[in-house]
């Protein structure tokens, strides 16, 4: 028996365990509802046991989280990976509108695609899951502005426009979502259009007069 092979072996059982959990979970959630949810009863749908859930999650809130980190995450690095010469909010626009077209095969390997963006929405209509995801944004807005400052060689500790743009930028994403939500497609191609449609306006509804001359 060939024991090189048994780590990567441990390492896909923890990772389907973890899916199926995750699964689980967002099922219970988008459907029960999530603080009718209990750890007991997302460790039962998988057939394992509370304490098997707590080592992969510290808690729910991780757990509805989970995929939503991981979009993140890759938009993150989306946005690390974009030419020096864009201009900040041009950068920053197509490096969501580069995740939204690339993120769905990477979400599909966790979970079905149509269940991430039921539990996306469950975020935004659950109380305390949108506190903690106001909580959460801010730490990536930090996150994003001080890579906005690095690629534009300033401190965004003295320059106040790294932050300033990132927090333009975060608003429109927060109206994008809810709008989303209130809305009957609920597919990525739906979010997709409506985040570049609503990004488009962002530097006009800024910088230009509204009302028309007359």
């Amino acid at each position: 028996m060939n024991t090189a092979s048994r780590p990567g072996l441990r390492e896909r059982k923890k990772q389907r365990t973890r899916d199926a959990l995750l699964r689980a979970a967002l099922e219970l959630f988008t459907t029960k509802g999530y603080e009718q949810t209990t750890v007991d009863e997302i460790a039962e749908a998988v057939d394992v046991s509370q304490r098997t859930f707590f080592r992969y999650f510290a808690g729910k809130e991780e757990a509805a989280f989970a995929v939503q980190d991981m979009t993140e995450a890759h938009f993150v690095q989306a946005l690390r990976e974009r030419p020096p010469h864009e201009a900040p909010l041009e950068a920053l626009r197509r490096a969501v509108l580069e995740g939204w077209d690339t993120i769905g095969e990477a979400i599909e390997e966790v979970v079905p695609i149509e269940l991430y963006m039921r539990a996306f929405q469950m975020i935004e209509s659950t109380p305390v899951l949108l506190a903690a995801y106001l909580r959460r944004s801010a730490d990536v807005e930090g996150e994003l502005a001080r890579l906005i400052a690095a690629r534009e060689g300033l401190d965004v500790d003295t320059d106040p426009r790294p932050r300033v743009a990132v927090a333009a930028f975060g608003g429109v994403m927060r109206v994008t979502g809810r709008q989303w939500g209130a809305g009957e497609d609920f597919s990525v191609e739906a979010i997709r259009e409506l985040t570049a449609a609503y990004l488009d306006h962002l530097g006009p509804a800024l910088a230009e007069k509204w009302r028309p001359e007359g």
